[in-house]
This record gives C-alpha cells, structure tokens and sequence, in this order.
C-alpha cells in the first residue's frame, strides 16, 4: 500500500528505541519507553496553501532524518508497522 500524505503532512518512520540505555543497562521489552523523537521521513505532501491559493512547498523532503515534537505527531499502524503523521509544523530540524 502506497501512503500520500495531503497538504503539509508528513509520514515518518520513528527511530527504533535503544533497549540498552547509555549506562550500559539493558532495559526489558516489559519496560515503559518514551516516544521517539526523530525519525526518517517516508512520504510527503505537496505543501501547505496559502490564502490566496498558492502551495508552499515543504523543507523537508523523503529520505530526510527529522528531529520532531515528542507528541505532535498522530500514530498510525500500516501493515502492521507503526508510522507517524506530521504537519510541518511539528518539525523541529533536519538532521544531517
């Protein structure tokens, strides 16, 4: 199934979460983990419309690792993989 995300959505796949924390400490599947922060931009829309019905296209573009709010983004599951959906908005930077 192909996803396009209208307007200035964007679908990311979020990072996987590290099961050892920076201690060296292996964490169990059991253990509650925060929600990802950043993730690799899968697909996105054509760009936000302004009033006067201009598109503005967008800053980010597919492939492109973002750093985004921790509870902007809406999750959906697509074939049994989680993805999330963001405005552009909600992305705080551009990873390189």
């Amino acid at each position: 199934m192909k996803i396009k995300p209208l307007s200035d959505h964007i679908l990311i796949e979020p990072t996987k979460q590290k099961d050892k924390t920076e201690a060296g400490i292996l964490l169990p599947e059991t253990a509650e983990k925060e929600r990802p922060e950043q993730g690799k931009v899968i697909a996105v829309g054509p760009g936000r419309k302004t009033v006067s019905g201009k598109i503005v296209p967008l800053h980010v573009k597919e492939g492109d690792t973002v750093l985004f709010t921790k509870y902007g983004p809406n999750e959906i599951k697509i074939n049994n993989k989680e993805y999330l959906i963001a405005k552009e908005e909600d992305i705080l930077a551009i990873l390189e």
